[in-house]
C-alpha cells in the first residue's frame, strides 16, 4: 500500500533535514521503533545502514534500513532490505516562510508476517499509514519545541 501525508514543522529545512536523516533519531518520534543503531560506519549519505527493532501489534520485528536517497535539506529516503513488513519511507522536504513542508510518501506491506498474525498482514498498510500520522505528529511537536 502506497500513501502520502503532508505536515509542516516551524523550523528551518536544514534543522528538519538533519534530524530525519539521522535515522538513529528515529525512536524518539515513531512509536513502534524501539531500538535504531548504526551499523555502517561514517557520515549519513546514500547506503548508510542502521538497524531497527520495532515492536509491531504482532511482536517484535527487526529490520535492517537503508538510505537509499539523500539529497541535503530536500530528499531522503529510507528503504528497509531486510526483515518483515517492507516498506519504503520518502521525506522530501521544502522551505516555507514558517518553516518547512515536509511530505512523507510510503510504501509498506504486510509481507513477512507469520503464525497467526498473518491474518492481520492485509491490514497491516493502513495500521502503518495511520501510525504514521501520528509519529509525524509527534515529530512536528518536538523539533518545534526545540
Amino acid at each position: 500500500m502506497s500513501f502520502s501525508i503532508d505536515m509542516p514543522i516551524r523550523r528551518p529545512t536544514e534543522v528538519v533535514f538533519a534530524f530525519l536523516a539521522d535515522g538513529r533519531n528515529t525512536p524518539r518520534w515513531y512509536q513502534a521503533v524501539r531500538e535504531a543503531e548504526a551499523v555502517t560506519p561514517g557520515p549519513i549519505g546514500v547506503g548508510t545502514r542502521y538497524r531497527f527493532v520495532r515492536e509491531l501489534p504482532w511482536g517484535r520485528a527487526d529490520n535492517l534500513v537503508e538510505v537509499v536517497e539523500h539529497e541535503p535539506d530536500a530528499v531522503v529516503t529510507l528503504a528497509s532490505v531486510d526483515g518483515p513488513t517492507p516498506f519504503r519511507y520518502r521525506y522530501t522536504l521544502a522551505p516555507t516562510s514558517e518553516g518547512t513542508q515536509v511530505r512523507l510518501e510510503g510504501d509498506i506491506t504486510g509481507e513477512g508476517v507469520e503464525g497467526p498474525a498473518a491474518l492481520l498482514a492485509p491490514f497491516a498498510s493502513q495500521l502503518f499509514a495511520r501510525g504514521m500520522r501520528r509519529n509525524l505528529d509527534e515529530l512536528g511537536r518536538m523539533l518545534e519545541s526545540g
